[in-house]
């Protein structure tokens, strides 16, 4: 067994801060450097009520009309892009830990009977929230985003059921 010391890994000149952002892939600080397009993915619930499934998604300093969700044959689709925070003339950036850049998050819920037409997505304080009524038969739609009194309409999947253009 190889011992692990405080100034670095054994055998290797690099310390543990920066090898644990190379571990988990890209995350975490990296001293002093900013990598570009770094890479993130918001983190989901999804609960369930007698009568919907809840899926809240954490999507700070993204707006309403920067998502797109759609839904197919019970496959929920959330993507969108988070841009990073533009730095002032002159500024040397110390730390930055805060993942940017595309994402796109596909969720199969428990089950693919839902009314897609009556779901519901709203954002509020960088959580985006959508409820997924459960329906009789499967169903595919389209599903605008409400932020207080804006509603932003989201571009549709390229078919609906039964292969009918949107």
């Amino acid at each position: 067994m190889t011992a692990m010391t405080s100034r670095g890994l054994a055998g290797n000149s690099r310390t543990v801060r920066d090898e644990v952002p190379r571990v988990v892939g890209g995350r975490g600080w990296r001293g002093g450097a900013k990598l570009e397009g770094t890479s993130w993915r918001p983190a989901i619930d999804i609960s369930e009520r007698r009568d919907a499934y809840r899926v809240t998604v954490e999507i700070p300093g993204i707006k309403a009309g920067e998502v797109e969700i759609s839904m197919a044959s019970g496959l929920l689709t959330i993507q969108g892009e988070r841009h990073a925070a533009p730095e002032a003339a002159g500024e040397k950036i110390h730390r930055s830990e805060r993942g940017y850049g595309v994402f796109r998050r596909s969720l199969a819920l428990p089950t693919s009977y839902v009314d897609a037409d009556k779901t519901e997505a709203s954002v509020q304080d960088g959580v985006l929230e959508i409820l997924v009524p459960k329906a009789a038969e499967p169903q595919d739609t389209l599903i605008p985003v409400r932020v207080s009194q804006v509603t932003a309409f989201l571009a549709p999947a390229a078919t609906t059921r039964n292969d009918r253009p949107c």
